[in-house]
């Protein structure tokens, strides 16, 4: 069970803190001051740390340095008030994971602090690779370090033995030291925020923000807030000041995914801000420098996007510095088994089982499934599957009905000769299952038809008819989305 300490001199605002984290199943501890709540950190090791930045007898500033330096391991959320914004802000610039503004809502809560032991689960895992380099002084010992932290970056980043992983580690290293804006091109579901936090978890940025952000999510109405944040009055609605993603992720990296769905005016914005290194918030006339390395991901050719005037050609160019893409897993073969064994461990950890293989049967349907999901399908196939499983091997059983009925309809990969010498693949004695044939009609269909609008959910739901709603839970159903 996660552990979480709580250091608030408010009281009832800890006790709430504490039912409420209680009730999501954390271990909780209060403190009502920060001598009080170091007395906890040496008794006890927490996975995160939700510190007032205004205490009786400290700030967050000073419990932050702290923390950081004797508990490195430890994530800490800072909550504030409104007029404390700014001093967060440079907190998390600091090495704070975030910040929480009071009042405090419960759904804000909870998903930033599963964010923030997700990510400090990711860097807790690989400490021990990173350990013997960490006191390194010498200037020359650094390509060593930069070299040994893409593979062990987060549970999310996994490097296999084919050539185009091969490549595609080699990229990695490459551009990571330098401060080059990096545009990251490949299918849905092939890594691609991983291989972005892995840039940036190997850049001389590593110990400022990564900051993400879904460009697919954004309406245009709420965009230019989202990116560069609005005072408090400063339209309707505007009940608080709110800091923008460049400004959050300002000394760090900045990482928008689906970059090729921005509207072509928000694109114009994001240019100027990106030219001229500063930004405004929405109702403010202060420009704020700003020191941001861009990422940028797409699932689209943006070349056939600008030729189409749906994006701009100068602002691709200032992202273009350096490209990086993304092989799917059908050109991956050789890791296939390699990231599924991976998967297998990861998910008899969450699951607390105790599943040790695949059986052969699994192993050759995975060798020639299509893996349209790409690496995400095979995550959430193998998780599925390690769930089903009752004794310790996976067999066919425990496998998606897409993938049943995938191989009743398609030979294994050994080929047959014919008499005449040409080689043609084997093919099974498939019995009619009017079920399973409609369910690969279906996968099919919907295939097709993200193919056709690059994987946009809006308008491929628009083309089958049916609410983004349903097309989201029959991608789940099949492995296509997360």
């Amino acid at each position: 069970m996660n552990k979480i300490l709580i250091i608030d001199d408010e009281v009832n605002t800890a006790l709430l803190l504490s039912k409420f984290l209680t009730r999501n199943n954390f271990e909780v501890h209060t403190a009502s001051s920060g001598s009080i709540g170091l007395e906890h950190l040496k008794a006890n090791n927490y996975n995160l740390v939700l510190c007032d930045y205004r205490l009786e007898d400290t700030d967050g500033r000073e419990m932050l340095k702290i923390i950081k330096a004797q508990y490195p391991q430890t994530g800490v959320i800072i909550i504030t008030g409104y007029s404390d914004i700014k001093m967060a802000v440079e907190l998390i610039k600091m090495g704070a994971y975030d910040y929480i503004t009071k009042p405090l809502y419960p759904d804000e809560i909870l998903t930033t602090i599963n964010k923030a032991i997700e990510t400090h689960h990711a860097l807790t895992t690989s400490a021990d690779d990173e350990a013997p380099t960490a006191t390194a002084s010498g200037s020359n010992q650094k390509p060593a370090k930069e070299k040994s932290r893409p593979t062990t970056l987060s549970n999310e980043f996994v490097t296999g033995s084919s050539a185009a992983s091969k490549e595609l580690l080699r990229q990695i290293e490459l551009v990571a030291p330098t401060s080059y804006s990096v545009i990251i091109m490949g299918e849905s579901g092939t890594g691609k925020e991983s291989v972005a936090k892995s840039i940036h978890q190997n850049s001389p940025r590593r110990d400022q923000p990564f900051v993400a952000m879904d460009c697919g999510s954004l309406t245009k109405e709420l965009a230019q807030s989202e990116f560069f944040g609005h005072e408090k009055g400063s339209f309707t609605g505007a009940l608080y000041t709110k800091i923008g993603h460049f400004e959050m992720a300002n000394g760090g990296t900045l990482f928008l995914d689906e970059v090729g769905n921005l509207s072509y005016d928000i694109q114009a914005a994001l240019l100027r801000t990106v030219q001229e290194r500063k930004v405004k918030r929405i109702g403010s006339t202060k420009e704020i420098d700003l020191d941001v390395r861009i990422i940028v991901a797409t699932n689209e050719n943006l070349q056939d996007a600008i030729n189409k005037g749906r994006f701009r050609e100068d602002l691709y160019h200032r992202f273009n510095e350096f490209s990086i893409h993304m092989p799917p897993l059908r050109e991956r073969d050789n890791d296939v088994i390699q990231l599924a064994t991976h998967f297998l461990k990861s998910a008899n950890q969450e699951l607390n089982r105790n599943v040790v293989a695949f059986s052969p049967e699994v192993i050759e349907c995975f060798r020639h499934y299509r893996w349209q999901g790409n690496i995400r399908e095979l995550k959430n196939v193998v998780r599925r599957a390690t769930l089903l499983t009752e004794g310790d091997e996976v067999q066919m059983k425990a496998l998606p009905l897409e993938m049943l009925a995938f191989e009743k309809a398609y030979a294994h990969e050994a080929p047959l000769t014919t008499s005449n010498g040409s080689i043609t693949p084997a093919v099974k004695d498939v019995r009619p299952d009017l079920k399973n044939a409609a369910l690969e009609a279906e996968y099919e269909t919907i295939l097709q038809v993200l193919r056709q609008v690059n994987f946009n959910k809006t308008k491929a739901a628009e083309i089958l008819n049916i609410d983004r709603k349903t097309l989201y839970n029959k991608m789940k159903a099949i492995n296509l989305n997360k």
